[in-house]
């Protein structure tokens, strides 16, 4: 992999890079019934990063089929999919479109953009923090990274929920996005 240095760190050169899918996984947390976590992730999903000569320039773009959403759990995954949730059969993509690079600090880069999910988009703010860059044993590129961001999901029209006994709702309106994922330079 063709690198450089930027800042102290060793970063790969300027160019298009893909989400390697084997190596990428999409997650997320959301409160359940007030004393818990569900966790579950996206199983089919798309993205690119092009990093720029100045890397505060670069952008990235994801898109996750809804279909593939994957709590472990066949009943709940159904529903997330109904209309009370995601509406998979009338909104089939989540969208990502990084807009800027707002600062970084080491490794780690705040990076803001447009988040879509149902027909509904509000801009988001992830942390990304760069794992590094090498080469594989089998001789490919790769350079890994870490995000999270958190949003209420009442933004997106997600509002579906179910008051308790006890107190308190069933779904929490918080939902974490966690991915850890390595990419490899286009083709």
């Amino acid at each position: 992999m063709s690198t450089r240095t930027w800042e102290s760190l060793t970063i790969p050169a300027a160019g298009t890079y893909n989400l390697d899918v084997a190596h990428t996984r999409i997650g997320f947390v959301v409160k359940h019934m007030m004393v818990s976590k569900v966790r579950g992730h996206f199983n089919t999903f798309n993205g690119s990063v092009t990093i720029a000569e100045n890397p505060l320039e670069s952008a990235a773009e994801l898109t996750i089929k809804t279909e593939s959403i994957d709590t472990g759990a066949p009943d709940r995954d159904g529903h997330l999919r109904s209309d009370d949730f995601l509406a998979a059969d009338k909104f089939p993509e989540i969208t990502f479109r990084s807009t800027r690079v707002v600062g970084h600090s080491g490794d780690e880069f705040t990076v803001v953009g447009d988040l879509t999910i149902r027909d509904v988009t509000k801009e988001v703010e992830l942390t990304v923090e760069y794992g590094g860059a090498g080469t594989n044993p089998w001789g490919a590129a790769v350079w890994g990274f870490s995000i999270s961001t958190e949003f209420d999901r009442e933004d997106f029209g997600l509002t579906w929920n179910q008051a308790l006994e006890t107190g308190g709702v069933l779904v929490g309106k918080k939902v974490k996005i966690e991915i850890e994922g390595e990419a490899n330079p286009a083709a």
